[in-house]
């Protein structure tokens, strides 16, 4: 089994916690509780999200995305974390960081979903809230970023608490669902945020 956790050390090792949060990276452990979020909440999820693979709830899917993510946190691309309750271990959603750029850029994107049991209640605000000053500390970025579908009301309140701005949008930017989707552009630079 050691073999699909991922590194104990170093970036990967990062476990921001607050707001009643646990907010860390995925393990072989966590499949069956992400499997049964996931696959209650596919009606709810389904129209903001890339078409999902096959596979994507089985325990095979779930060993070779935990290796994909091993790969990409060992080469500084991206970072993966799953949002926990603190009071009962339940698992609300996720958070990724990808499309990191160094050097002169200092930026990467983030993603995120929310189960539909978890959906209205502030989880992804307060995750978000929880993760920004490790994203802008540890991970030292100069600029996180985000794209949303514009009839996701929702997410777009949740980047505007947290105080990203709206900067355009990006036309056909994502394939979300099977269609080529505009996406409202957001952004977040560490000297405008508020930690």
């Amino acid at each position: 089994m050691a073999l699909f956790r991922l590194p104990s050390s170093g970036p990967a090792a990062l476990a921001p916690r607050g707001n009643g949060l646990l907010l860390r990276a995925p393990q072989m452990s966590d499949f069956l509780q992400w499997a049964h979020l996931r696959e209650s909440s596919r009606e709810y999820l389904t129209p903001w999200e890339p078409i999902w693979p096959s596979d994507d709830l089985t325990r095979s899917g779930f060993r070779r995305r935990l290796r994909r993510y091993s790969e990409d946190i060992a080469a500084d691309r991206s970072y993966p974390f799953l949002i926990f309750r603190e009071l009962d271990g339940a698992m609300v959603g996720g958070i990724t960081l990808a499309n990191v750029r160094r050097g002169i850029v200092q930026a990467g994107t983030i993603g995120y979903w929310v189960g539909k049991p978890n959906a209205h209640r502030g989880y992804m605000t307060a995750a978000l809230r929880v993760l920004l000053p490790t994203l802008f500390g540890e991970l030292n970025l100069h600029r996180v970023e985000a794209a949303c579908i514009p009839t996701n009301a929702p997410s777009i309140r949740v980047l505007e608490k947290c105080g990203f701005t709206r900067e355009g949008l990006a036309r056909r930017y994502l394939c979300i669902n099977g269609v080529w989707q505009d996406h409202l552009l957001f952004g977040l630079l560490h000297e405008d945020f508020r930690g």
